[in-house]
């Protein structure tokens, strides 16, 4: 029996051992955690205090501004009441002097010889008294400042200046999926594709693409929100941008996803004018040494089209064929040419291929043609775009006049996408036109029309648009000669091929 109160004994003996070995670990950790406290703090607290002292930086910032503000106001008004006593002065002189010398020919004895200056003197009078008329007397500046300090969201802010306690059940987004598959570029567009990893159940509130400048520099954000696909317009051609994507949260925001490499449609040297991604990582040379427009376009996200879509047109195959027959001197044998009179010394073109856009179009436009071809069923005029915008470079575009009859006044030109669609292209700010009739042409912008040129158009002639953002003009042809000089100058921003016409014509 005492053996067994031994056995018994020494088991109880082993868990409070054991016990006692949690117990110093434990300790070990608490004294570590102390040391870990210590150091925490004083990392937060300097945290804070550089908080707070940015916070202070910035208004003393802010009242420096503001005080400035108010010493312009003091100077400005000193200066008015400065003017208006060194004005007030000078008329007071010239007034007590002409007193003065009124009250020394009233003395005057001899009336001959008042009565000879008497009617001038009156008249003299009565104009001095008048340039004291109403509001010369009238102080032109106040003395008090019409300034008024709003504070009371600041203080507000400041006295709900609180901590936020971390939450751990909700993370942070994981990286999006950039989905190589539904990503496409088409000419100068870019349409992009994303996801959340599958198995993440992190809940996202939105998306933040970035996009680089075309030349391995600084990336910038052209879209925030929920969507999950994005499309950008109004990049360079024949250039090659990085994408990115992050997903954000109210706990922050996740890391960027892989970045993706993208080309934009290259020249006439290979038969590839869109391609899908994803490309060569290796960057080509590029032409455009400077950043892509200001202006971009975040149209409603659609579906990319494959390269090998775009490659079935036989209207895009028979223009690639022109192309290839470019000669020397820089223009396209047979149709499709840029004129002698507008074609620069050194030509160096890309392909971009576009219709007419039904999307944006007026309700009257008739499309034919896979959307190359336009009227209208309506007498009045009406708009319909290209569905490329370009922002930079040297742009070309013909269009051939297939109908016209009863001698209507279609016109031709860029536009913003604003642009009215139910009158006259030109009518409004938003389009740089030329609108023409069977004997003559005018250039019309913001409905003022300039340049009459003799010279119009009948059915099969073909109207030239010769787009330079790099002169950033504008110049017309009709059947490869110029018409009129360049029509407009100093254009900048996103301009769409625009066309208007009504039912006597079809384009």
């Amino acid at each position: 029996f005492g053996f067994f109160l031994q056995s018994q004994l020494s088991q109880a003996l082993n868990g409070l051992s054991d016990r006692a070995k949690e117990a110093k670990e434990f300790l070990v950790q608490l004294r570590n955690m102390v040391q870990q406290i210590q150091e925490n703090s004083v990392e937060f607290e300097a945290c804070l205090v550089a908080q707070c002292d940015a916070l202070i930086d910035a208004l003393n910032r802010r009242k420096a501004q503001l005080l400035s503000r108010v010493n312009k106001e003091h100077e400005h008004k000193l200066k008015v009441v400065r003017d208006q006593i060194s004005h007030c002065t000078v008329k007071l002189r010239q007034t007590t002097g002409l007193m003065e010398y009124c009250l020394e020919v009233i003395k005057e004895n001899d009336p001959s010889g008042f009565l000879q200056i008497s009617d001038a003197l009156i008249r003299r009078v009565h104009l001095t008294e008048e340039q004291w008329g109403k509001g010369t007397l009238t102080p032109r500046m106040t003395t008090d400042f019409d300034l008024n300090l709003d504070n009371a969201p600041l203080l507000q802010s400041i006295h709900q200046l609180d901590f936020v306690q971390m939450k751990v059940s909700s993370p942070v987004p994981a990286p999006p999926i950039l989905q190589l598959e539904e990503c496409c570029t088409h000419n100068n567009s870019a349409t992009l594709s994303w996801k959340q990893p599958p198995l993440s159940t992190v809940q996202v509130e939105g998306y933040i693409l970035e996009l680089d400048d075309g030349n391995g520099g600084q990336f910038r954000e052209v879209y925030v929100g929920k969507e999950t696909m994005c499309t950008v317009d109004g990049l360079h051609f024949n250039s090659t941008y990085s994408a990115r994507v992050k997903a954000f949260n109210k706990s922050g925001v996740s890391p960027y996803s892989k970045t993706l490499v993208l080309q934009t449609s290259e020249d006439t040297q290979s038969e590839e004018q869109t391609l899908p991604f994803p490309v060569p990582l290796e960057r080509s040379q590029l032409r455009r040494m400077s950043p892509f427009s200001s202006t971009l376009n975040l149209q409603p996200s659609f579906s990319g089209r494959s390269y090998f879509e775009l490659r079935s047109s036989a209207h895009q195959l028979s223009l690639h064929s022109s192309l290839q027959s470019l000669n020397s001197a820089g223009e396209l044998s047979t149709s499709g040419r840029i004129p002698t009179a507008l074609t620069p010394r050194c030509l160096c073109v890309a392909v971009a291929w576009f219709s007419f856009d039904p999307s944006s179009a007026h309700a009257d436009i008739i499309f034919s043609n896979d959307n190359l071809t336009v009227t209208c069923n309506s007498y009045d005029d009406r708009v319909v775009l290209g569905k490329t915008g370009f922002s930079k470079g040297l742009h070309y575009w013909e269009l051939s006049i297939d109908r016209y009859d009863n001698h209507p006044d279609p016109a031709f030109g860029v536009a913003r996408i604003d642009v009215l669609k139910d009158a006259m292209l030109g009518k409004d700010d938003k389009a740089w036109a030329m609108y023409v009739d069977n004997n003559r042409s005018w250039f019309m912008h913001n409905n003022s029309h300039t340049n009459r040129t003799e010279g119009g158009i009948t059915k099969g002639a073909t109207v030239g648009v010769l787009l330079d953002l790099t002169r950033r003009t504008l110049t017309f042809s009709i059947n490869e000669d110029q018409q009129g000089p360049v029509a407009f100058e100093n254009l900048e921003g996103l301009f769409f091929p625009a066309v208007s016409l009504n039912r006597n014509v079809q384009v």
